[in-house]
């Protein structure tokens, strides 16, 4: 098995925790499901190099859905990997809050028992429908709001950034040839000492496709605007919403950097009017869970040249 430094990380904080034999086995089952769960590529890939990464939110929902499945069953019974019976799912997710706690992490179920607060997200068949179509929509015409939605689009299916994560991304951080994206990682939970953390992403042919549509488009909006570096830019006039000295909203022409509701406001409409919503869900959010949790973001790991 290959090593990772996020479970050394766990092998070292389960030395150090003061727990009794029973409850240290089932932590031992814990660890090798998460090493199995990794070497399957289901986790989101900075859960591979920390510790607090690997026991956060975005890569447990992956983890404790594969383990209920019975995937990551180290032992066959009568020749298949049964489901994990509701007792282990219970001694799971004790062990993840025990584990969360030692860490400095909220624990999961204040309460005690039930599920991971977690969104449904789409299956692997409708991610794969998702990518065939957005090839397709690159090969013809395309308004403006379009290109710059399919290009969103593909970089969350290679890299799976948070919304916050995606606005703030510049230029630079696109490898020379678009081959891959820099994103700077920006946990919403626990992690904050973790942020500013950053990963290169492998981007497949669709996104670099969708780039080439995107930036020549950015390039003639981000003219209006005096210029800016940053890779998505607003599309029409709007106001900033604070009002000026006589009281009226100040004017944003287009080509101003997108700021985050812009961003998930134009998700929300492109989802109906690009006729999208059969195969997109209803949040940007469930996307990115479901890229994690399906196929999660390929690692480069040096800068491109």
């Amino acid at each position: 098995m290959p090593e990772y430094p996020s479970i050394n990380a766990l092998d070292r904080l389960l030395d150090d925790l003061v727990v009794g034999e029973a409850r240290l086995r089932q932590l031992g089952m814990v660890r090798g499901e998460l090493h199995r769960a990794l070497d399957r590529g289901a986790l989101p890939v900075p859960a591979r190099r920390s510790l607090r990464r690997l026991l956060e939110e975005e890569a447990l929902g992956p983890y404790v859905r594969l383990a209920e499945s019975g995937a990551l069953r180290t032992r066959l019974v009568n020749g298949e990997r049964p489901r994990t019976s509701a007792s282990t799912n219970e001694i799971r997710r004790q062990c993840l809050d025990v584990l969360r706690d030692a860490l400095g992490l909220p624990v999961l179920q204040p309460g005690g028992g039930g599920a991971l607060p977690l969104q449904p997200t789409p299956q692997f068949g409708d991610l794969a429908t998702l990518r065939h179509r957005l090839d397709q929509d690159l090969a013809g015409y395309m308004t403006p709001g379009q290109i710059r939605l399919v290009a969103v689009l593909a970089l969350v299916l290679d890299a799976a950034p948070r919304s916050g994560e995606l606005i703030a991304q510049r230029l630079d951080d696109l490898a020379p040839g678009n081959t891959a994206v820099y994103v700077e990682r920006r946990p919403q939970r626990g992690g904050g000492d973790q942020a500013g953390e950053g990963d290169w992403c492998e981007l497949s042919p669709l996104s670099r496709a969708a780039l080439e549509r995107w930036l020549p488009v950015r390039a003639e909006l981000a003219q209006h605007a005096h210029g800016t570096s940053r890779l998505w830019v607003s599309l029409w006039h709007n106001h900033d919403g604070h009002p000026g000295e006589e009281g009226a909203t100040l004017n944003r022409p287009p080509g101003m950097p997108l700021e985050e509701n812009g961003l998930i406001t134009s998700y929300r409409r492109g989802r109906a009017r690009y006729g999208l919503a059969g195969i997109l869900p209803p949040k940007l959010e469930q996307l990115r869970r479901a890229v994690l949790a399906e196929t999660p973001p390929v690692a480069v790991e040096t800068a491109p040249a």
